[in-house]
Parts: C-alpha cells; structure tokens; sequence
C-alpha cells in the first residue's frame, strides 16, 4: 500500500498480536449482504490447532457499541469429528469490546485440531467499507490492513497466524463479487431471495491483513493469461470501462518481470480491481484493490501497480511475524518498484527515485525520529518513510555492496524459504549472511536500529608536488559511527577521472590517496549508493 486517502479512527492501536494459543488452518466465511441496510449477517467456520492443552479458545470480533455498530453473536457450535454426531453449542463470553471466549465442551490437547463455528450478524464499524463509489453506486469493498479484519469477521487477526480461506458471498443480483483465489461453482445463480452466490477458494495461506471481498457494479475484462493457466483481470466500474482497462492492463507485463525476477507467482489469479480502499493501493491476496481515481487510462499509476504486485510475494507469501518488522513488507515493495522501473528506463530513473526518496527519509527523520524495527502499536503510523522508502534503501545499499548477480540470490533465497510462512529482520539478515557467507550485523543494526542516518563532512587538499590527495573524513551524527563504504571521483586536471573506495568506521579518518595529477574538485558517492543525511566538501587551500 502507499498512502492513506481518507482519515482512519479504526481502533487500529489496540494490540491484538501475539495471540498464539491456536493455529488457524482453514476460514470458511459465508456472508449475506444486502441493500436494505448496511448490516451483514454471517457465519465462520474456523479449523485450528491447539499450540498447548486448551480449555477455551480466544476469537477476535469487533463487539456491538452504543452506536449500534459492531457485530452480535447468535450461536456458537463445534463441528462433531462423526457425521452421525450431533454437534454441541458452546457457550461464549466477550471477554473485551475485540475479543470473545469460546468454552470447549472437552479440553484439547497440543496438535489437536477442532472445528468451530460462529454465527452473528452486524454492521461493521470498519473493515469492510458500505458505502458509495464516486459514480454514487452502493458498494462494499473489505480493507483490513492492518487489524482491521476483526471489524467483521471472526478470526486472529495476527499477521503471523496464515491459514486458507472460502469466501461464499450472497449479494444482491446487479453486483459482481470478487475475493481471494478462484471462483468455484455458478456465480450467476440467482437464490430465492434475489440475491447471487459467489464462493472463492483460496488454498495459499494467508494473514488476515489480506483477505478480503468486493462487490459492485463491475465490468469485468481479461487481460490474459500469466502461464497459460492464470487470468490477470480487471475489475472497474462500468463508467470507467475503457480508461480502467488501459490502466489495468499495465499489470500482466509486470507480473511476468516479477515472477521472473523473484521466483515464481504463488496464486491462480490475479485481479485488479477498482475499489473504495482507505489507500493508494492495498496489496490482498490476489485480488488487489486501488483508489478509485486510479483509473486514468495513463501510465500514471505504473509504479502503484508494481508496487501492489510486488507485495504478492513480499508480504503476502512472504509475511513479516509482527508489523514491527513492517519494511520486510513496504521496503521489499518499494525496491522491486524501482527495479521494474530500472528494467524498463534504464539507470537514470533508478538513481532519480533513490534522490527523492532520500529526501522524504531525511525530512521525516528530521521531524520524528524512529527506527525502521519500530515497536510502535499505533500501526499506522508505520506507514511512513521509513518502513518504504528507507527500507528500500537499505535493499539498494546491501545490492551496492554484494552485485546484482548475489542480490537477486538473495531475494529468491529468502523467498523461497519463506514462502507460505512468516519471518522478521533476523531471518532476512541470516540469508544475506548465507549467501555471502560474512557478518551482516553490523550494517543490520546501524540503518534498522538507529534513528538517524549518517552525516559527513569531507576536507580534501592536493599536496606540495600534485601526486597526493589527502582526504579527511568525519561522521557529524550523535551517535556511534556507522561503518561505510564511500566511493569519491576525483576530477584530475588532465581531464581524467579516478575512483576510490574507502571504508570509513570511525568518528573522523584520514586517507591518502595517490593521484597521476592534481585534483580539481571530487565527487562524493556518484552512484547514489549510500544513504546520507548530510554531506559536506570542504577543499582546503
């Protein structure tokens, strides 16, 4: 995702994290909706396994307020293990306004796993969005990120529980419904009551952040096929047909370089789809839902959709355990942008969007400082420059250091080994230290951890007879020094020029440097390698 487009007060700080007693396997969501009022009426069924013996189990739920939102629980059941067996009704509690308490009607023990279901009826405080589009045509479109799914589904809403997922969405007959997964059975079956069924399967697992439902007055249009077998579609309001498909259609070329580029595309399907998110772009499952001025038939939005794109590998298969790890996720998106783009417009836009970005990083460092590992549980103030644009940056600086060739191993290694599964800053640094088989956490720590980035300062003077530079190095920031690799051009006065690498870890360093002619001036990190608050070339006379 990019950036907020509406004020969100979503409850969003409450700390729901951490809630392992159980691991989901398997959500069945079957929801009714409907156009005489804004109240949804459903049923969870939820397959879980018992992470230590268990009397009762803990459901994340968004409790009815005194405003009249929230959902009611009606009835709550298990699933009886034999056919024959009736299934019992368990008894339940709220046990706060997020959460409620489901008595066992028998203990589980480790590894156990039970099924149970959840009926109950509400209107959503948050989560999933009632509302009007832009053209004034009702729609629901579900926005979970970041613990938002609670709002109206029964779940744990943790990014680190991963588990498959059913939606089977009633809706009434003008609406088209797109989710996560593949479409199974007639969605253009009309029930008695007017309305259509829609049931999407999902067999990857995925955190709740992702998992979602739209539906709208859709027109919907192939764009083709990503290896035959997988439709890239485009879900737009029937106004914004023929500028959405152009837009839209941007999509399946940048599928294919990421796929090539990471490793290969996880899901059956990928849609596009114009929607009533709270940001730019948000990154579900298969199913990725953008703003809905994002349709201006241009290229505008190249870049939103590379980035959305990118994320179904980096933070939905590949998922950080806890949103303090966040630029695992936003980081990993914001550098395979720049690296499409790289692909398809050479350097120059690389070095231009890196320029930009480190502005934006150094500006909000200035005004807020925080770490990129950052244990704030005001979730979305993680959505800042830090978790984009300074862990892209931290990427850039490890593929400086390693090559392309070591860089590209290293994401398709930490993908591949957690793919499907959940990590944090630590197992992402283990890989990098596997394929290049040396310490990284030095460099770990001193751009995820500290609060500010290095500032320089560096003096230089020709000596008496023009065959030496010395060079003096000092590192301005309040903190310990950084350890870097700065590389300085030296224009000499025949006109020619040369390159030096020095590694600076200390306050202040000098260097001597041998040059075949008097320097004329220098030129600190002209590859825009390394990310610098401050920079300060001084010639000494």
């Amino acid at each position: 995702m990019r950036k907020f487009l509406l004020i969100a007060t979503c409850f969003l700080s409450i700390s729901l994290y951490g809630q392992r007693a159980i691991d989901v396997l398997h959500y069945r969501f079957a929801i009714n909706l409907s156009d005489s009022s804004n109240r949804i009426y459903g049923k969870a069924d939820i397959e879980c396994r018992a992470q230590q013996p268990l009397q009762h189990i803990e459901i994340d739920l968004g409790k009815l307020d005194k405003n009249g939102k929230g959902m009611q629980v009606t009835r709550v059941g298990r699933y009886a293990q034999r056919p024959e067996t009736q299934s019992p009704l368990l008894a339940f509690q709220w046990i706060s306004n997020d959460r409620i308490r489901i008595d066992l009607d028998k203990p589980l023990w480790i590894d156990q796993v039970v099924r149970i279901w959840i009926e109950y009826h509400g209107i959503p405080r948050d989560g999933l969005i009632i509302s009007k589009n832009l053209h004034g045509d009702r729609t629901f479109f579900a926005d979970n990120w970041p613990n938002r799914a609670h709002q109206w589904i029964p779940c744990v809403d943790d990014p680190a529980d991963k588990a498959s997922v059913d939606f089977i969405v009633s809706a009434p007959h003008p609406y088209k419904v797109v989710s996560n997964g593949v479409l199974t059975g007639n969605p253009d079956r009309v029930m008695p009551d007017g309305n259509r069924v829609s049931h999407w399967t999902e067999k990857k697992p995925l955190p709740t952040k992702v998992m979602v439902i739209g539906a709208a007055r859709f027109t919907v249009d192939t764009v083709g096929f990503f290896w035959k077998t997988k439709p890239v579609t485009s879900w737009v309001f029937p106004q914004d047909t023929a500028s959405g498909f152009k837009t839209y259609a941007q999509a399946l070329p940048i599928l294919e370089w990421m796929h090539q580029y990471i490793g290969p595309y996880a899901y059956d399907k990928l849609a596009n789809v114009q929607s009533k998110t709270i940001f730019g772009g948000m990154e579900n499952a298969s199913a990725i839902f953008y703003y809905e001025n994002s349709v201006k038939g241009k290229r505008n939005e190249e870049s939103l959709i590379a980035h959305e794109i990118a994320h179904q590998w980096f933070g939905n298969m590949a998922t950080e355990k806890i949103f303090h790890h966040l630029w695992l996720s936003e980081g990993f998106a914001t550098y395979m942008t720049h690296l499409y783009l790289e692909s398809q417009y050479g350097d120059s836009i690389l070095k231009a969007r890196l320029q930009a970005d480190r502005e934006k990083i150094n500006e909000f460092l200035s005004s807020t400082p925080r770490s990129v590992i950052d244990s704030s549980a005001q979730y979305m103030s993680l959505l800042n420059a830090n978790s984009y644009e300074k862990g892209g940056w931290v990427l850039h600086m490890i593929r400086q250091q390693v090559g392309d060739a070591n860089f590209r191993r290293i994401l398709r290694a930490y993908y591949e080994t957690y793919e499907g599964k959940n990590a944090d800053t630590d197992d992402f640094r283990r890989i990098v230290e596997l394929i290049t088989q040396q310490d990284w956490s030095a460099f770990f720590r001193q751009w995820l951890t500290e609060k500010v980035n290095p500032s320089l300062k560096l003096q230089w003077e020709n000596n008496a007879d023009g065959k030496f530079i010395t060079l003096s190095i000092a590192q301005l920031q309040q903190t310990l020094p950084f350890q870097l690799a700065v590389t300085v051009d030296l224009i000499q006065k025949n006109g020619t020029k040369k390159r030096t690498k020095v590694d600076v870890s200390k306050s202040q360093q000098l260097f001597v440097i041998p040059v075949s002619d008097p320097v004329e001036g220098i030129i600190v990190d002209p590859d825009t390698a390394l990310l610098l608050d401050k920079l300060i070339v001084v010639q000494r006379e």
